[in-house]
């Protein structure tokens, strides 16, 4: 009798987690104007840009939704050689209709390895099995207000239970952090960690967070590369994500305790493997060169100006600013502590900057 009795359990205890799975993709999966799947077999839910799951969250109920940040675009586009820059990522032919943002659907088996991934996160350094080569900027030299890199995209060869990324991130002490980049894992359909806990607001139109690269570098041969940038908007104090060319939401100031700036920003890559079994590659799986068919990483922070606080200046990350204590398992993949900023360009003074605030979305 006890073994069926632990048999019913068991089933309850099944059908009660199913149950729940299913109530939670009915709060995050919202009500769909347009359907597309793209051709690596996403479903992707054009959603109401004001009804997207960041608006459930108890901190943005009466969030003012931004549409675009109020500082004029710093970036220069820049022309590089050997760089296949087509589209990469994001929808291509079919688009999502004016007014509504792309979310990859979430499924039932999104959520059940979502689970592991909070057990086992990449994201905290002391479990064993994550291994780091990154670079941060000493806190002495804060405020922070932005970082931005062109970083490299490879796909590096993991197996099921591994990860391997690279990012750029803000971050003020131990639990106000925000990383962009792009990772690699060895599930099909991965989706995005954040979008599954209601806060980043997306704004643009056709790039979705979770979308899988359609092109990559190889190593000494056609190098793929994008930028990406955190940017912190000096009026709304919002976080803007940018992509590219293309700002793509942001995090608004209400959900942290303590980012109103960052006292910390970096770059670089992380891998997660299983304890007692061996790193996969981190990026190329090389050390770096120099070499610029090999591996590219250039990387710019926000100071403010003397002469404006409000007005933002992109500054060079200094080799002198980074503290000089060991970096965890570089060894393994190596860290190079050579910075360059490929542009400089200064942010509007406030008064500019209000009168970029518009409607016009992306």
């Amino acid at each position: 009798m006890s073994t069926a009795s632990l048999g019913v359990h068991c089933i309850q205890d099944t059908l009660k987690e199913d149950m729940e799975l299913e109530q939670q993709l009915n709060l995050i999966n919202k009500p769909s104007i347009k359907v597309i799947q793209t051709k690596y077999g996403d479903i992707v839910d054009c959603i109401d840009i004001n009804k997207q799951l960041a608006f459930d969250h108890p901190l943005l109920k009466n969030h003012k939704l931004q549409r675009k940040p109020s500082f004029r675009n710093p970036v220069r586009k820049t022309s590089m050689k050997n760089v296949r820059d087509k589209h990469i990522f994001g929808l291509d032919k079919d688009q999502c209709p004016k007014g509504t943002i792309p979310v990859r659907r979430t499924t039932k088996e999104d959520l059940i390895r979502e689970k592991g991934l909070l057990n086992n996160s990449i994201f905290v350094q002391d479990i064993p099995g994550v291994h780091l080569a990154e670079v941060a900027l000493s806190s002495k030299f804060s405020p922070y207000y932005g970082v931005k890199g062109t970083n490299s995209i490879y796909n590096p060869k993991v197996t099921k239970s591994q990860m391997s990324l690279s990012h750029v991130w803000v971050q003020n002490g131990p639990f106000n952090k925000i990383s962009l980049g792009w990772h690699r894992d060895n599930y099909d359909q991965t989706g995005c960690y954040n979008l599954k806990c209601p806060g980043f607001v997306q704004t643009h139109g056709a790039i979705f967070v979770g979308a899988p690269f359609t092109n990559v570098s190889s190593y000494g041969g056609p190098l793929v590369d994008f930028l990406i940038s955190i940017n912190q908007d000096p009026l709304t104090k919002n976080w803007w994500l940018r992509v590219k060319d293309s700002y793509i939401g942001y995090f608004p100031i209400k959900l942290f305790s303590g980012l109103d700036s960052a006292d910390k920003v970096g770059w670089g890559g992380r891998t997660l493997t299983p304890k007692g079994s061996n790193s996969p590659p981190m990026g190329s799986g090389h050390f770096p060169d120099m070499h610029f068919h090999h591996a590219m990483m250039g990387v710019c922070t926000l100071k403010p100006q003397k002469a404006n606080p409000y007005a933002l200046r992109e500054a060079e990350a200094n080799p002198s600013q980074i503290p000089k204590a060991p970096l965890s398992p570089a060894a393994v993949h190596g860290v190079s502590t050579y910075c360059r900023c490929l542009w400089l360009a200064a942010l509007q003074a406030a008064a500019a900057m209000a009168l970029e605030l518009g409607d016009r979305g992306f």
